[in-house]
């Protein structure tokens, strides 16, 4: 059957399993969109590739399925190289399709032409461009392969605008199989027994593979054995934080009785994280690299295991495979630590009850009510910015992929990332967080929500500046400040201008009424909450942190 490498290409998604692929279109792919008229999957057309491409790592977070983002060659694919970036740092399976300059063009700093190789080998698992149009098959396939197997993350191939034009007989792959290594019986043993030998054992999740039914079985494993476990930076959602076993969120604004526990412990099981430098507070609660703890790290790339950290015992395996091993695991006698994961669970309650902040829009309170309005498996986006501290602290996460965040801390994820949450689970409740500076990064894929009917809710915190690096400048140049301060436009305006529902918020109490109204519109929808600029974080306001500067000087 003789068909254009572009109907291939289409051909190789269906096959795969795509159902949904995000872009911006480009002639370079022409082609392309011509298959998917006729094609099973949904193309979303975005208004900016960085939005496409972290509505492609949210779709593969969300399913741990390749998420397929299209672009063209030279800017498209630049601007989506922030996606791709977030999506090697998450460990996301996702695939970025690059619409690339003629092979005949090649070499001569053609209109917009990049060495893709070049541009992204550092940023993703695997780049190349494919120059024949039988070897298609063979090299998606590879990358849907690649992208899931392993630790999971980015793939990058481009596809010359004359292959994808050309016609040809080609023969389709087979449906890709992910490829995951298994702890053996032996390893599983040992873990039990260095666990056994502990006084003060603590886990930590994170990382990707991971299922719901993994998290489960994880949970219900340190119950039973009253191991008090947390969540690594930005996976809250692995573990039901209702578990009496789960100790908090290893994250920015730690709690320095969390902080100690880890620092403290003498046995640390670590399934899946990669003890980077948020979780490890600047890589400073384990010691690289001999850590003073007995380290037992589980990491689905066997690269990644002695990188930082010497293990005690190292084991490749996928921590999805690894926690559902350890289903059936005979008990431990907890009696050397008894107590010790209650006493953390209730510090954790402790933490996440909000105090009172300056102004008259309480962002604690606001979550708390949130928390207490939407059903349990409502999905929480968000991107980068002091902001996200108030939603991580204070919300309680129930169910497996409710929160969609960026380990990367890439401003402009949470709209896009809410987006394709929308479209992937219609049914759920999709709640953005973002700051006004991290808003104004994405907030044209509002057209996007908008297009497509998906009734996404973004709640702009707006505080006039960008507040993490303003934050920073009074701890290190008190009243120094340079470069920091937004005018905003009027985000209610602009809400309604793309078609969504807005509602400014000026006073906590106004809050509940102005939530059921944005749910009750049918369409997406932006509360502009108005915060005082002293509530830069639950702990300290700008004022403390610029007067405790001044002090040290």
């Amino acid at each position: 059957m003789t068909r254009t490498g572009g109907q291939i290409l289409v051909d190789q998604l269906e096959l795969h399993g795509v159902d949904l692929a995000f872009g911006v279109p480009g002639e370079s792919y022409l082609a392309v969109l011509d298959a998917l008229y006729d094609s099973t999957v949904r193309y979303v057309t975005c208004r900016h590739e960085a939005g496409a491409s972290n509505m492609a790592d949210a779709y593969g977070k969300l399913t741990g399925r390749p998420g397929v983002c299209l672009v063209t060659r030279g800017p498209g694919a630049t601007h989506a190289s922030s996606g791709v970036h977030t999506a090697f740092q998450d460990s996301t399976p996702l695939l970025l399709i690059v619409g690339q300059v003629a092979r005949t063009m090649r070499g001569r700093e053609a209109f917009q032409e990049v060495d893709y190789r070049q541009l992204f080998s550092p940023l993703a698992k695997w780049v190349d461009e494919v120059d024949r149009i039988d070897r298609i098959p063979e090299l998606v396939a590879r990358a849907f392969h690649t992208a899931t197997s392993g630790r999971p993350g980015p793939v990058v191939l481009a596809f010359p605008e004359d292959l994808l034009a050309e016609e040809g007989d080609v023969e389709d792959a087979v449906r890709y199989v992910p490829t995951q290594a298994r702890p053996g019986n032996d390893e599983i043993a040992r873990v039990r027994e260095i666990l056994q030998s502990a006084t003060r054992p603590f886990v930590v999740v994170g990382g990707a593979p991971w299922s719901a039914e993994a998290g489960e079985t994880l949970r219900a494993f340190c119950e039973t054995n009253e191991l008090p476990v947390a969540a690594s930076f930005r996976c809250q959602d692995y573990v039901d934080n209702r578990s009496s076993a789960y100790a908090g969120h290893l994250a920015l604004g730690l709690d320095s009785k969390l902080a100690a526990r880890v620092r403290d412990a003498d046995v640390l099981l670590v399934v899946g994280a990669r003890l980077g430098e948020i979780t490890t507070l600047g890589y400073s609660l384990v010691r690289a690299p001999l850590p003073k703890q007995r380290l037992v790290h589980v990491h689905a790339d066997p690269d990644e295991l002695g990188r930082v950290y010497a293990p005690e015992l190292a084991i490749a395996s996928s921590p999805e495979a690894f926690a559902l091993s350890l289903a059936g695991l005979e008990p431990l006698d907890a009696s050397a630590w008894r107590g010790e994961s209650a006493q953390a669970h209730e510090e954790l309650l402790a933490f996440g009850r909000p105090t009172p902040q300056p102004g008259e829009l309480d962002l604690g309170e606001v979550v708390t009510h949130l928390r207490r309005h939407v059903p349990e498996d409502a999905v929480v986006t968000n991107g980068a910015g002091n902001f996200t501290v108030w939603a991580h602290r204070f919300w309680e996460f129930r169910s497996f992929r409710s929160q969609l965040a960026p380990t990367s801390g890439a401003m402009g994820y949470g709209v896009p990332a809410a987006v394709a949450a929308k479209l992937v689970h219609p049914d759920r409740v999709v709640l953005a967080f973002a700051g006004d500076g991290d808003f104004l990064m994405a907030d044209q894929e509002l057209a996007t929500a908008v297009q497509y009917d998906a009734p996404i809710v973004v709640l702009v915190v707006d505080n006039g500046m960008y507040g993490t690096i303003r934050m920073h400048q009074e701890r290190h140049y008190p009243g120094r400040v340079s470069g920091t301060d937004l005018r905003n436009p009027d985000f209610v305006a602009l809400a309604e201008s793309y078609g969504a529902f807005g509602k400014r918020v000026e006073r906590t109490g106004d809050f509940p009424a102005a939530l059921e109204r944005a749910l009750a519109s049918g369409r997406p929808a932006l509360l502009h909450l108005v915060v005082d600029p002293e509530s830069i974080t639950p702990r300290q306001t700008l004022s403390e942190i610029r007067a405790a500067a001044e002090a040290r000087a």
